[in-house]
């Protein structure tokens, strides 16, 4: 796959199950976050603060989606992942569970919060 210019190029890039997951993700996003700014990072959709710092990245992988936020916001939410397998950062959705969109909801709210009042940058 060519680098995406757009987060839809990079969602329409994929087959089914990932394109519908991403565009759920993708939704949640501008749901939880909506002054965010879209922007490919690595590769992979990103949603940055106005000034500039990313928030929370959604990735696509064979088997599963990922959410990936800050350690900090992630080991906040330690006790509602105990079900959900997690990275330093990330939280891992196989195609075949639902997306917790609540708690990703409250995880982005946090990260949001977390860089405001707190500083916190992207790892």
């Amino acid at each position: 796959m060519t680098t995406p210019t757009s987060i839809d190029d990079f969602i329409a890039a994929h087959d089914e199950p990932a394109r519908s997951r991403l565009q759920e993700l993708h939704g949640l996003a501008l749901e939880a976050a909506p002054e965010a700014i879209e922007a490919i990072k690595w590769g992979h959709p990103a949603y940055l603060h106005a000034q500039g710092t990313i928030l929370f990245v959604i990735s696509a992988h064979a088997k599963h989606t990922n959410v990936t936020v800050t350690p900090t916001t992630r080991q906040a939410f330690d006790d509602e992942l105990s079900d959900v397998e997690t990275g330093m950062g990330s939280v891992k959705i196989p195609y075949d569970q639902d997306v917790p969109s609540a708690l990703l909801r409250r995880m982005i709210a946090y990260r949001i919060r977390e860089f405001e009042d707190d500083g916190v940058l992207w790892k």
